[in-house]
């Protein structure tokens, strides 16, 4: 038998039938099979995910088109287990020639090679709910987009051909629609509704904290609707392209662009493909990496290559350009917070950019403290990257490890080892950067580089030492509160002791002491009054020997 085995193996039949079945396998049959990877896993995330990529898309369009977002999501439905999501925007609407790719192809998009903050960058995400929706309902996408006033609408009804990862058009006509410029998608899909975390309603929230100069009109499945209204009509600056960085650039990226580079010189590639590389920087590093500097770039050999990536590594260069980055901004952070969490204290903070692989990045962090929060239970962290809201995949999130590794205790916070802190707290993270470094194509964790997770602890602890400071003043107020009340306790007793003793006016005593109790202990709101008027007239001293200088 085993001869007979050599013998057939030895014919090379196996490797010709193997060689048949061989075939090109297209993006989209992948990730039809592997739809957990963009979020599908299950009913409820599916109809999450879908919203999500949908409002993602109309936000960052609004962005570019420099408008105040006006979003309305509907979700409707069907019964049998589906459901149909509509999502309307103001932006600048898309061409008829672009709208059947864009909503029908996986990995389209104009923002996967370009260095600058923007919420979607792969260009899978609505084209990946096109397709569930197709495959759990049969029905085509609906899509409506008009471009400008005088502009038609138009109107197409679409499926995702799998096999060659192209739209397939059902209908395609011109309709009318009195709207200036914006888009509408519908996608029925197989979906679960719930209300409560990680759901579309409290994703809609996130979404207005992280967006405060956006207004959303939801109206939910059992027919409520819900309005997060604008809190702020200054709309975000617009991020600036950039290049890339030469710090963060690996051998082989570095070979396939001196192919590809329009520059005739090595001097000139380094400075027109890269950002930071003046004159002065390009000779620095074809000196050390012991090139000409007139040299064809597309005629550099790998181990030249090599060596100019070592001394890349070995020159000194400044960080790159951060105009490439919006974040959110403390106040608009604050603001937002206030608008969805009902507390007593707040505060913010917004770091300075960072890099990491060559990528700049900029983190900023609010917490929200007391009010009507649970005391009892876990702080609730809500994470963002690029404005939008993380809801799944939290343990294994940099910012939720950053989070626990920060020793709250040092601020007035309980929290056991290896835990969130716990207490009537919310704990809200924001990452901007032009290419979030995710854990995987969901989009839901960001990858624990060392620089990322250092500038989420730096940002925490700016913000526990805000809320150490007001936790202090509760309990000595709270203190203080307690000696009031027990000094009263005995206010009717010494005033009815001293009637007796001296037959003094005991309603004059009463009030005589519990004036006494008054000044001799404090509310909050008086020892903020006392420290605010301390600062302004250390403020006016300050201003007035300044001014005795002048003089002088």
């Amino acid at each position: 038998m085993q001869t007979k085995l050599t013998e057939k193996s030895a014919s090379g039949n196996v490797a010709e039938e193997l060689a048949k079945q061989q075939k090109e396998v297209s993006i989209s049959e992948f990730f039809l099979k592997n739809r957990h990877l963009l979020g599908f896993d299950n009913p409820k995330k599916a109809l999450l995910t879908t919203i999500k990529e949908a409002v993602d898309n109309s936000l960052d369009a609004c962005q570019e088109n420099k408008v105040l977002p006006e979003i309305f999501v509907t979700v409707e439905n069907k019964g049998d287990n589906k459901y149909r999501v509509v999502v309307e925007d103001n932006g600048p609407g898309i061409t008829k020639e672009q709208m059947p790719k864009v909503f029908g192809k996986l990995l389209y998009g104009s923002k996967f090679h370009r260095l600058r903050q923007s919420r979607g960058i792969q260009g899978i995400g609505i084209s990946a709910s096109v397709m569930y929706g197709q495959l759990t309902t049969g029905k085509p996408a609906k899509i409506m987009s008009k471009i400008g006033k005088g502009k038609p609408a138009n109107y197409i009804e679409l499926h995702l051909n799998t096999k060659t990862n192209s739209p397939e058009i059902i209908k395609d006509e011109v309709r009318e629609w009195d709207k200036e410029h914006g888009t509408i998608v519908e996608i029925e899909l197989e979906a679960d509704y719930q209300k409560g975390q990680r759901s579309v309603d409290e994703y809609l929230k996130y979404t207005a904290i992280a967006n405060p100069h956006a207004r959303i009109v939801y109206t939910s499945p059992d027919g409520q609707k819900a309005e997060f209204v604008r809190a702020t009509n200054e709309p975000p600056k617009e991020p600036k392209e950039i290049k890339p960085h030469p710090y963060g650039v690996e051998l082989g990226i570095l070979i396939s662009m001196l192919r590809d580079t329009k520059s005739n010189t090595l001097s000139g590639f380094l400075q027109t493909e890269f950002s930071r590389v003046s004159p002065a920087v390009a000779k620095e590093i074809i000196d050390k990496a012991k090139l000409y500097d007139k040299a064809k770039p597309e005629r550099i050999a790998r181990e030249e290559a090599e060596n100019l990536l070592k001394a890349i590594r070995e020159t000194k260069i400044i960080a790159p350009p951060t105009d490439c980055l919006v974040p959110i901004g403390d106040k608009s952070v604050e603001k937002g917070l206030k608008k969805e969490v009902e507390a007593e204290f707040y505060t913010t903070v917004t770091r300075p950019p960072a890099v990491y692989r060559g990528f700049p990045f900029q983190i900023e962090a609010g917490i929200a403290y007391g009010g009507a929060l649970p005391t009892e239970d876990l702080a609730r962290v809500i994470r963002f990257a690029n404005r939008v809201p993380l809801q799944y995949q939290q343990s294994a999130c940099a910012i939720t490890k950053a989070i626990i590794d920060t020793a709250w205790k040092n601020y007035g916070i309980s929290q056991s080892k290896g835990a969130l802190p716990a207490g009537p707290l919310v704990v809200m993270v924001h990452i901007a950067s032009v290419w979030v470094p995710f854990t995987s194509e969901s989009k839901e964790a960001v990858a624990g580089y060392p620089e990322i997770t250092h500038e989420i602890k730096l940002a925490l602890q700016e913000c526990g030492r805000e809320l150490a400071s007001y936790v202090r003043k509760v309990k000595k107020v709270a203190h203080e509160a307690n000696r009031k009340k027990i000094f009263e306790l005995y206010i009717i007793e010494v005033a009815d002791s001293l009637h007796d003793l001296v037959k003094c006016d005991k309603e004059k005593v009463i009030k005589d002491l519990k004036k006494i109790s008054g000044s001799k202990t404090l509310t909050l709101e008086e020892e903020e009054g006392i420290k605010a008027r301390e600062e302004l007239a250390k403020q006016r001293k300050k201003s007035s020997e300044g001014e005795d200088e002048r003089i002088e």
